[in-house]
């Protein structure tokens, strides 16, 4: 016992300054392992606000920036921000909002929230905006339309998909060109690389336009688009592209490095014999899941060659429609959209991913699994039960609900019934899965550690199959209020929380009665 205690001994003979030094170079985990073993060592802890700082960071599962406006911040000072933070969201007052009109004109197919501004694409009326929502005074804002004609460098072509990077300052525009003259009717694939807040090419951008010649058509063969997906994350954009052959669902994923090539060798193809196209998500910089029957893993890191699988991990679920849900706008702020830098950011390993399926299903995976591939063969699925249950949460959400994740935290609007007005009405549920959940909620929410169990159901048939159960730990917090809407979407951004509902002016010309659709954003700080 002597023996053993003796490095521990001659650490603690090590001026305090020294050992701290030694600490705080320590991961969060070797740190409490060390503070367990020693009283002093217990109170050497317990009085360094840089050492908590650490732990803290590691336990809300976010990442410590350096820049040179945090620098003037006392270190105590940041670790009670951070974790007045993390409590403020557990004492949400759900009747305390403001609510944002946006324009009446716009019916937007897609739209997403990101540091205080929402991001607005209507393909119908080829038309765009960025709409800064109730920003601070320390913000700066970016407010841009384009209108018709604009968005889309080439007339007439097809409108795949946009993709806006608010973290980057960039807007991807996907389009396709066919060429009528040739019997062929060959189709080829562009994606226009620019600025979101003024016009002209993207300074990091390899070039103006990436591009991609697509699969010929022929006269047995007919390739019809249809549908695409415009992800990006850092240095990398992909597309997804879905289309049908008489007797196949056929699908493609192009990888660009767009930051040092405007052409692509890195693709991914496959068939898909349910109804739903496939999805697909990075994680960080160098990693590519992709989401269909199973979910495979892939190294991006080489983009000279085809991505390499490094995993396959077996779903428990076989659903016809799914989604995957990985926000990374929170992650890597922009210094072009944000007046000051963050002290700090979420951590890219340690994400929560959310997959919805068509089974009204909601799968809350830890993205650690993703990282973690000691003892994992890429050539052997990874069987649902070795990985499953310890990483992951399933939820049923019943009818119009609606689910949205950023970090370590999940909002939930969870359909409870129908007004008498027939509106949905909707109660607000948030969810945190960070390890330090449980400390900074200071006795409030209900902590949720033991195993739950739903029944898988086979969608055709809508027979249970087996028992799922799954065991990811989080505390819950209900907000105590019922609200009655024609939910559109949702975000959880930082410190506030976004819901989107549908509105409806009435107008009358003459005998005609119109009623005239709009959003509304209802706008909630933390």
């Amino acid at each position: 016992m002597s023996h053993e205690m003796k490095p521990n001994a001659g650490f603690l003979s090590l001026p305090k300054e020294l050992q701290l030094n030694i600490l705080s170079s320590l991961s969060c985990r070797d740190i409490l392992r060390c503070t367990s073993v020693s009283k002093a060592l217990r109170q050497t802890y317990m009085s360094s606000s840089e050492l908590q700082y650490i732990v803290e960071l590691s336990g809300q599962r976010l990442l410590h920036v350096s820049n040179t406006d945090s620098v003037s911040i006392p270190v105590s000072k940041r670790l009670q921000l951070l974790r007045d933070k993390a409590h403020a969201w557990f004492k949400v007052d759900p009747h305390s909002y403001e609510t944002v009109s946006l324009p009446k004109n716009m019916h937007s197919d897609e739209q997403f929230v990101a540091d205080g501004h929402i991001y607005l694409w209507d393909q119908e009326e080829d038309m765009a905006a960025i709409i800064p929502i109730l920003p601070k005074s320390s913000q700066k804002t970016v407010k841009r339309n384009w209108s018709p004609g604009t968005l889309f460098s080439v007339p007439d072509s097809g409108h795949l998909d946009v993709f806006m990077d608010p973290a980057q300052n960039l807007i991807a525009t996907a389009y396709s060109v066919t060429d009528d003259t040739l019997e062929s009717n060959d189709e080829t694939l562009y994606i226009d690389l620019g600025v979101l807040d003024r016009d002209g090419i993207h300074p990091q951008a390899a070039g103006r336009t990436l591009s991609l010649s697509m699969l010929p058509a022929s006269k047995d063969k007919c390739f019809v688009t249809e549908s695409a997906k415009l992800k990006g994350f850092g240095r990398h954009i992909a597309l997804r592209r879905s289309f049908a052959h008489p007797f196949d669902e056929m699908w493609q994923l192009h990888i660009w490095d767009w930051q040092h090539s405007a052409t692509s060798d890195s693709v991914l193809s496959g068939t898909n014999f349910l109804p739903g196209p496939i999805d697909f998500c990075f994680l960080g910089n160098n990693r590519l899941l992709v989401a269909a029957y199973h979910l495979m893993l892939y190294s991006i890191e080489d983009m000279s060659q085809t991505p390499q699988v490094l995993a396959c991990f077996l779903m428990p679920v076989l659903s016809l429609n799914i989604r995957c849900f990985l926000p990374m706008d929170h992650i890597d702020s922009s210094p072009q959209l944000q007046a000051q830098q963050a002290m700090y950011t979420s951590d890219p390993q340690n994400q929560l991913l959310c997959i919805t399926t068509g089974a009204s299903q909601t799968l809350v995976i830890s993205t650690r699994i993703f990282f973690n591939l000691e003892g994992i063969a890429a050539a052997t699925p990874v069987p649902w039960e070795r990985w499953g249950p310890s990483n992951t949460r399933i939820f049923e959400l019943p009818g119009e609900s609606r689910v949205h994740v950023s970090g370590n935290r999940v909002l939930q609007a969870l359909s409870v019934g129908t007004s008498a007005s027939g509106y949905t009405e909707y109660i607000l549920h948030i969810l945190d899965f960070s390890p330090l959940a449980v400390t900074n909620r200071r006795g409030l929410g209900r902590v949720v550690k033991e195993p739950s169990t739903i029944p898988e159901f086979v969608e055709w048939t809508g027979r249970p199959v087996k028992n799922l159960t799954t065991s990811l730990p989080y505390v819950e917090v209900i907000l105590d209020r019922k609200f009655e809407s024609e939910l559109a979407d949702m975000w959880v951004d930082k410190d506030r929380i976004y819901l989107l509902n549908t509105k409806f002016d009435h107008e009358v010309v003459g005998s005609a009665h119109y009623a005239i659709e709009y959003n509304e954003l209802e706008v909630t700080d933390v």
